[in-house]
């Protein structure tokens, strides 16, 4: 069977920074395979169109330029928030709350989570950077297909892998 739309894929991957020889950045093998339903929109449209039609066995290599994988990074996605969100009512930051590098889940004016680095801060503002950890990187994927079945009718009805014994994913 060939990868197609709602088909059940099974598959070891890694991703990798700039090349076949970048930085690993994640990798799934087949102690832990990647399992997902194809063609929901779950995943990058460029990264679906190179894994289309393989089957069962066979392997692939490819690489995504950051415009067919998370974009470029953008300086409107760098926030300043002030920092009295961050305080509780002693005015007093939580210890761990800030630290640069960490990742924060906040809430836009429409109600999307979205994720933010925290770059910076001083005692009136903190600077947050929301754009994509992966936006601005050229992406080097590699892997092979282990499996690829049709999915069940649970998984049809819900447009997603479910894992055998009904943990869904």
């Amino acid at each position: 069977m060939t990868i197609d739309d709602y088909s059940i894929v099974t598959m070891t991957y890694e991703v990798r920074d700039g090349g076949p020889s970048g930085t690993l950045l994640e990798r799934m093998d087949v102690n832990y395979p990647f399992k997902f339903m194809f063609g929901t929109g779950r995943m990058l449209p460029a990264w679906e169109r190179r894994v289309f039609g393989l089957k069962s066995g066979m392997g692939f290599s490819f690489q995504l330029a950051p415009d067919d994988a998370y974009g470029q990074r953008d300086d409107v996605h760098i926030l300043e928030a002030p920092i009295t969100i961050f305080q509780n009512e002693r005015e007093q930051i939580e210890p761990g709350l800030l630290e640069r590098g960490q990742y924060l889940t906040l809430t836009d004016a429409n109600g999307k989570a979205v994720n933010a680095k925290v770059v910076d801060w001083n005692d009136k503002t903190v600077t947050l950077d929301a754009n994509h950890a992966l936006a601005g990187k050229t992406l080097f994927f590699s892997g092979a297909i282990l499996n690829v079945r049709k999915p069940t009718v649970d998984e049809l009805v819900r447009k997603q892998y479910i894992e055998e014994g009904g943990v869904r994913r």
